[in-house]
């Protein structure tokens, strides 16, 4: 795998956040495209729902996507999110792991988010899921480390 892009940022909260953070842990990164969309509410929602399998078995999570701070905590509050989100208002996260960039909808062509899930275990990327599954995400991931 490629080394992970550093980053060193805050979460919805305001709390600091590292890549170095997760040392020792494999750490599920994935990003989405608006908080409080259907989509994106069913893969975050997925992913709390499994959230105890998933830690039991040494993954952290992470959520990233381009909205505010606000936005992201009334996301985090409403769904009761046991993870941190990254409001990555200036994209420069979004933009180092690539998932910033041309998208097609109905058949015109804007900047956004590609959905995309990445496993960091200590600074290298171990897996990239690009075919997210929003309803089963956390079943896919754990299909890959059965």
């Amino acid at each position: 795998g490629d080394k992970a892009p550093d980053f060193n940022t805050v979460d919805e909260a305001g709390n600091p956040i590292k890549l170095s953070d997760y040392a020792g842990k494999k750490l599920i990164l994935f990003s989405y495209p608006k908080a409080m969309t259907p989509g994106c509410t069913n893969e975050a929602c997925n992913l709390r729902d499994h959230y105890k399998e998933l830690t039991d078995k040494g993954f952290a999570l992470l959520g990233i996507s381009a909205d505010d701070s606000k936005k992201q905590q009334r996301f985090k509050d409403k769904y009761d999110f046991p993870f941190p989100l990254i409001p990555d208002t200036e994209k420069e996260i979004l933009k180092a792991y690539g998932i910033w960039g041309p998208k097609k909808l109905y058949g015109r062509e804007y900047d956004g988010i590609h959905r995309t899930t990445f496993v960091i275990d200590n600074g290298v990327i171990e897996k990239v899921f690009t075919k997210v599954k929003t309803k089963e995400h956390a079943e896919q991931i754990l299909a890959e480390y059965e």
